[in-house]
Formats: structure tokens, C-alpha cells, sequence
């Protein structure tokens, strides 16, 4: 099992702008360098008997053009698919339309980092209620079920396990650092400090059920 103070320093992070046609967006983009070569990878990122070991479970055509669906959450359209450096799809989910690509880079020695990009529209008050967290803390919990999968399957928690996990004080370590890392970045942005704090805390609030 992974330790998650150094699952968190493992993961680069940054955010940006992007002006699309229907107006600004938000850039989320995250990158881990993993002890596998890329066309492991690429297999465990892609293949339906493998996603749902670290991620969840995902139905569809799983080829340039086709759709997918992960179970109780998005779906969308395979843009792009170049084995093995990476993909691009759509991120449909609770009615907004979001686009992720994702992109493998041999390290060497074996190693190969995987870089997600997520492009969406936010609207302000969201944003300010919650910040880049919202969208975040939820790829740092699946960038950490690759990670326990990778190094080692026979001790990585299922995805079934992860609601459980979360709610132990473990989990409840994880997102914590994961949300403060993420308001962190949003002020190096701009953004005022107890502004990102409060954003972080309602986001940790609304993964956890805290008061």
C-alpha cells in the first residue's frame, strides 16, 4: 500500500485558463512517474479488465470513436488513440461536458509518467464555493488506486473498498493533503489565501460529511 504523504508529493500539479470558443475554462492537469514501462501503462489506463482494479468499473467500445461508460459516472467519446503515448475523450457527467487527455512519456529505465489533462468549463460560483478541489481530489484518489496497482495488486484496495477506505483516518489523511495541496496551488494563482482555504475545507466537507 502506497503511504499517502508520499502519494501526494509523488503527484505534480498545476492549473491555468484556456479560452475555448463557448468561453473560459479551467485547466487541471496532473502527472505521476510510475515504475512500469509505457506499454504497461498503457494497458492499465485502457483495458477494460484492468481500469476497474485501481479506478471503477467501465463499459463501452473502448477504441478511437467509441463511447464509454465508467459505473455512476461519466461517459463520453473516445477522441483520440494512440497506443501507447496516450488518449483523448470526453468527460460527460450531471449534464456538463468536459474534455481529459492523457499522455505517456517514457522516463527511462523503464519508467513512464502519465499526464492527465482536464479542460472544463466552471461556472464562478462553484468555483469560489469550492474551488480547484472539486475536480482535483478526485483525480488524486484515482492517480492513488494506479499507483497501489501498479506497485503491487495483491495489496492495492479495491475500488469496491474505497468508500470505507476514505472514511478511515488514512483516507481522511489523503484528501485532506490533497485538497490543502490543491488550495495551495490556487494561491499561487491569485487567489486569496482564506478564500482557498474555505473552498478546501467545503470540498473535504463534502467527501467526508463533515460538519
Amino acid at each position: 500500500m502506497i503511504q499517502v504523504k508520499q502519494q501526494i508529493s509523488d503527484v505534480r500539479r498545476t492549473l491555468g485558463d484556456r479560452r475555448l470558443e463557448a468561453g473560459e475554462a479551467k485547466v487541471t492537469t496532473m502527472s505521476q512517474v510510475y515504475d512500469t514501462d509505457a506499454e504497461d501503462l498503457w494497458e492499465a489506463v485502457t483495458s477494460p479488465e484492468r481500469i476497474p482494479r485501481w479506478f471503477m468499473p467501465v463499459t463501452g467500445d473502448l477504441r478511437e470513436g467509441g463511447n464509454y461508460q465508467l459505473e455512476g459516472n461519466a461517459n463520453g467519446t473516445i477522441s483520440r488513440c494512440e497506443r501507447p503515448h496516450g488518449f483523448a475523450a470526453t468527460w460527460e457527467y450531471n449534464g456538463e461536458v468536459s474534455w481529459i487527455e492523457v499522455r505517456l512519456t517514457a522516463e527511462g529505465d523503464g519508467r513512464t509518467r502519465f499526464e492527465l489533462e482536464h479542460v472544463a468549463h466552471v461556472a464562478a460560483e462553484f468555483w469560489d464555493r469550492f474551488g480547484p478541489s472539486a475536480t482535483g481530489l478526485g483525480w488524486d484518489l484515482g492517480m492513488l488506486g494506479l499507483a497501489n496497482h501498479l506497485a503491487d495488486p495483491a495489496t492495492a484496495i479495491r475500488p469496491e473498498d474505497g468508500p470505507a477506505w476514505m472514511m478511515s483516518p488514512e483516507g481522511k489523511e489523503f484528501m485532506r493533503l490533497s485538497v490543502d495541496a490543491w488550495a495551495q496551488l490556487a494561491v499561487m494563482a491569485g487567489e486569496e489565501p482564506e478564500q482557498a482555504r474555505a473552498a478546501a475545507d467545503r470540498t473535504y466537507a463534502a467527501y467526508t460529511g463533515a460538519a
